[in-house]
C-alpha cells in the first residue's frame, strides 16, 4: 500500500480548479480534463499502481492549465477590469506560468487570474472529493443527463423544472417538475423510451416529490423521477462467503431446535440437568452425555419448528416468482427459546411496485402462520385424547400466560381445570405451533426491514413506517409485547433489520384498500398474539396458577 506522500501533489492544486462545480464533482469523468475515465483511475488506485496514478492526475492537470490559457486568449473577460489585468500581464509572469506547469510543486504559489466561481474549497476538501470520486459508486454521466432531458422528458409527459441529487450517496439525479398525464402511463412511456435511448444502463424510479407543498392537480401526491446506474441501484450477487454463513446459521438453527425439543421434556430430564438450567446459582455443568437418550424424542418437535420456518420461506419465493423478483438465500437466526427467530431474506432485484412489496412480504408470515395454526390446533385436540397420553409432555401452566390470543384458544380446548394447575399435559405439536405463531407474529411487527416493516412501507408509505417503528420500539422496550423475549428481539432488529427497504421502481401507485385492510387485520392478530395475559385476567379465566407465584 502507498503512503500519504503518494497524494501530496493533490494539495498543490490551485484554488481555481473545477472542484467548485458540483455538476463536475458528480461527473463520472475527470473533472479536470473531462476525458480520463474514473474507472481507469480507480483501478490504478486499488491495484496500488501509484506511479501511473500520479502521472494520470498530473497529465489531467496540465490539460486543464492549457485549457484555461486558451480560454484567456480566445474569449472575452468577465468585465473590463479583468480584461485590463490580463492585457497588462508581463512576459515574466507568463514564463512563470509555463514553469509552473512543468513543476506541480510550484503551482501552490501562483494566484488565479480568474475570479473563483462558487465556494472555495480547502486542500483537505479537494483531497476528500478526489478520493470520494475514486472509491465511491458510479455516478450518472452529465452528458447522459442532457440527452435524457432533451429526448425523454417533454410537455406531453413530464416537464422538468430543476434537478437534485438522488440516492444514498447522491450518485443519481432526481428530476423535479410537472406531470402532464396519468402517472402510470407516463412512467411506462418513460421507461420504454429510456431503454431505447440508453439501453440497459440506467434504472428510472418514480417517487414522491420530496418536500412537496401540495398534491398533484390530477390527484394524489406530486411525483418526481430519479435515475441511477444499474450497477449502483441493483443489489449485488450472493458471494461464496454468504453461502457459507447461511449454511453455518442453518446448522446452529438445527441445534437450537433440537435443544427446544429436549427442553420440552423437562419433566423427564435428570434432576442435575434440570437444576443446572433452572437454578441461577448452579456453577458446575452436568455431564451432557445424559441428554443423548432424549435427542430421539426431541427430533419430532425440532422437525416441526424447522418445517414451519422453511414453509415461511417457501411462501416468500412462491409470491416472488410470478413477479420475477429474485430473493437471496435465507439466513436463519437461531434462538433457544423459540427454536429460531425466523430468517433474513433479502431482495436481490428491484421491486416493480408497492403491491409486489406487500404481497411478497406478507406471503411468508401468512404461510408460516397457517402451518403453525394447524399444528397448534391438532396438538390441542391430541392433548385431550387419552389414547396418546404417553406422547404428552408436562409444561408449566404459566407458559400459557405468554399470549393473550393463544392462551384463550388453549383455554377453550383444554378447559378451566386443566389450565388452572401447576403443570399442563400437552402434545409436542402444541409447542411447535405456539413457537411458529410467535415467530410469525414477531416478524410481522411494522418495524425496519422485517416482513411487517416492508408491508407497512408498501401499504402506507415510509412516513407510516417511521411512526409505527417508534411505537413498536417503545412497546418492546416496556416489555408490553413479547414478554421476556421483547428485549432480545428488539436488539436483534436494531442490529440486523433496522433499515427500511429500498424504494420500488414505481414507489407512488397505491396498493388498494383490500391489501391495506388485510395488513391492518394481521397487525391486530399480531398484537393479540404477543400481548401477555395480565394477572387479573389470567386469574379470572383460569389461565395458570397466578396465586402460586
Amino acid at each position: 500500500m502507498g503512503t500519504l506522500s503518494n497524494f501530496s501533489f493533490i494539495s498543490t492544486l490551485p484554488s481555481r480548479c473545477n472542484f467548485r462545480r458540483k455538476t463536475q464533482i458528480n461527473s463520472t469523468k475527470c473533472f479536470l480534463c473531462g476525458e480520463f475515465s474514473l474507472k481507469k483511475r480507480r483501478r490504478l488506485f486499488l491495484k496500488g499502481d501509484f506511479g501511473r496514478f500520479n502521472s494520470v492526475i498530473r497529465s489531467c492537470y496540465n490539460v486543464e492549465d492549457d485549457r484555461n490559457d486558451d480560454d484567456r486568449n480566445s474569449t472575452g473577460e468577465i468585465d473590463g477590469k479583468e480584461n485590463s489585468n490580463l492585457a497588462t500581464m508581463t512576459q515574466a509572469e507568463k514564463n512563470s506560468d509555463d514553469n509552473a506547469d512543468d513543476s506541480p510543486a510550484s503551482t501552490s504559489s501562483r494566484l488565479p487570474t480568474v475570479p473563483p466561481i462558487g465556494p472555495v474549497y480547502s486542500n483537505f476538501q479537494v483531497d476528500s472529493f478526489k478520493l470520494m470520486e475514486l472509491l465511491g459508486p458510479e455516478r450518472v454521466d452529465p452528458a447522459d443527463v442532457k440527452v435524457i432531458k432533451d429526448k425523454l422528458f417533454g410537455y406531453s409527459t413530464f416537464w422538468v423544472t430543476r434537478e437534485e441529487p438522488f440516492g444514498d450517496l447522491e450518485e443519481g439525479v432526481l428530476f423535479l417538475g410537472n406531470l402532464r398525464g396519468k402517472r402510470e402511463d407516463v412512467y411506462a412511456k418513460l421507461q420504454r423510451q429510456l431503454a431505447e435511448i440508453m439501453g440497459n444502463k440506467y434504472n428510472l424510479f418514480m417517487v414522491e416529490e420530496p418536500n412537496s407543498e401540495g398534491e398533484d392537480p390530477r390527484g394524489g401526491p406530486r411525483v418526481s423521477f430519479g435515475m441511477l446506474r444499474k450497477e449502483v441501484s441493483e443489489p449485488g450477487q450472493t458471494t461464496l462467503w454468504q453461502y457459507v454463513i447461511a449454511f453455518l446459521l442453518f446448522l446452529l438453527t438445527i441445534g437450537s431446535s433440537v435443544e427446544l425439543g429436549i427442553a420440552s421434556q423437562i419433566n423427564r430430564l435428570p434432576p442435575e440437568v434440570v437444576k443446572y438450567f433452572t437454578d441461577p446459582n448452579a456453577v458446575d455443568p452436568p455431564d451432557m452425555q445424559l441428554l443423548v437418550p432424549f435427542v430421539d424424542s426431541a427430533l419430532p418437535l425440532a422437525y416441526g419448528v424447522l418445517g414451519i420456518q422453511i414453509f415461511h420461506e417457501v411462501g416468500h419465493f412462491l409470491a416472488a416468482f410470478p413477479r420475477k423478483v429474485k430473493l437471496s438465500i435465507p439466513y436463519f437466526i437461531p434462538n433457544i427459546t423459540l427454536g429460531n427467530f425466523g430468517a433474513i431474506t433479502q431482495f436481490k432485484s428491484i421491486l416493480p411496485d408497492r403491491k409486489a412489496k406487500v404481497d411478497i412480504s406478507l406471503a411468508g408470515p401468512f404461510a408460516g402462520a397457517a402451518l403453525s395454526l394447524s399444528m397448534f390446533t391438532v396438538g390441542l385436540l391430541l392433548s385431550t385424547n387419552p389414547s396418546v397420553a404417553g406422547d404428552l409432555v408436562q409444561v408449566p401452566s404459566i407458559l400459557f400466560q405468554g399470549s393473550l390470543l393463544l392462551g384463550f384458544i388453549s383455554r377453550g380446548f383444554l378447559g378451566y381445570t386443566t389450565l388452572h394447575a401447576a403443570t399442563v399435559p400437552i402434545h409436542p405439536l402444541v409447542i411447535a405451533g405456539w413457537c411458529g405463531l410467535t415467530t410469525s407474529a414477531f416478524n410481522l411487527l411494522p418495524i425496519g426491514c422485517l416482513d411487517g416493516g416492508r408491508a407497512m412501507q408498501g401499504a402506507f408509505g415510509k412516513g407510516a413506517l417511521i411512526a409505527s417503528g417508534l411505537a413498536t420500539y417503545t412497546l418492546l422496550g416496556l416489555g408490553l409485547l413479547g414478554g421476556p423475549l421483547s428485549l432480545p428481539w428488539g436488539l436483534y432488529v436494531l442490529i440486523c433489520q433496522r433499515d427500511p427497504e429500498k424504494p420500488c421502481l414505481n414507489d407512488v401507485t397505491e396498493v388498494g384498500i383490500w391489501r391495506k385492510a388485510i395488513f391492518v387485520s394481521a397487525l391486530v392478530l399480531v398484537v393479540m398474539t404477543l400481548l401477555p395475559v395480565w394477572d387479573e385476567l389470567a386469574e379470572e379465566f383460569g389461565i395458570g396458577l397466578v396465586t402460586s407465584l
